[in-house]
């Protein structure tokens, strides 16, 4: 679940005497460069590539911290350091394509693949630029059954350039009796390799 440097150098040349270093350069230009038999010549070290991240990886470094919503109810490990926002009932964190919002729901009754194929999956589709559902399941989480809605849309514009990121979603939704329900909803780039870092949010929901 998927994150350049720039490196300076600096050399330092140490002259003991200006004849002789004169004489050395001269020396050396002159005389042609040899080597033992059997052995090549010494060639310049290609150094390694730093490690770097496609575009919409999370990076393996990315440190997760418990959150609550106000009031708790339950807690989620979320990405430390995202940018935090309140989108109508739902917090949401995001950095660059990716984001997880994370929603308090006065449920009553428990979600099912019918219900959310029925009732959730039109309003996000009526919400949402270039809506494909890929699927609706159900799933058992550590914290119990749920329901699993996994669909692609269009970014939001970007303020600068207005171009649009195509985005993979998984929606979970939870519920437990007395206290209602609760969505997790993740989005990043298609293609991006961010399977272990939504995993260990999804795993870590617990109800309070």
């Amino acid at each position: 679940m998927r994150r350049p440097f720039a490196a300076a150098a600096v050399g330092l040349v140490l002259a003991t005497g200006v004849a002789g270093a004169a004489a050395c350069s001269s020396s050396s230009a002159s005389a042609p460069q040899r080597h033992a038999p059997g052995v090549s010549a010494p060639s310049a070290t290609t150094p390694a590539p730093a490690d770097s991240n496609p575009p919409g990886d999370i990076p393996d470094t990315q440190v997760f911290v418990p959150w609550s919503p106000p009031g708790g109810g339950f807690t989620v490990k979320v990405p430390e350091g995202w940018a935090r926002t309140t989108h109508g009932q739902g917090t949401v964190f995001t950095d660059k394509f990716n984001s997880v919002r994370v929603e308090r729901t006065h449920a009553s009754t428990a979600p099912t693949v019918n219900s959310v194929r029925a009732r959730d999956i039109p309003a996000i589709r009526a919400a949402s630029t270039h809506f494909s559902l890929v699927k609706v399941v159900g799933v058992q989480s550590k914290e119990g059954k749920a329901v699993l809605a996994e669909y692609r849309i269009d970014s939001a514009p970007n303020q600068v350039t207005g171009k649009r990121v195509r985005l993979d979603v998984q929606r979970y939704v939870f519920y437990r009796p007395g206290t209602g329900g609760a969505v997790l909803t993740l989005s990043g780039a298609v293609g991006a390799d961010n399977v272990d870092p939504w995993r260990t949010v999804t795993d870590s929901f617990r109800w309070s």
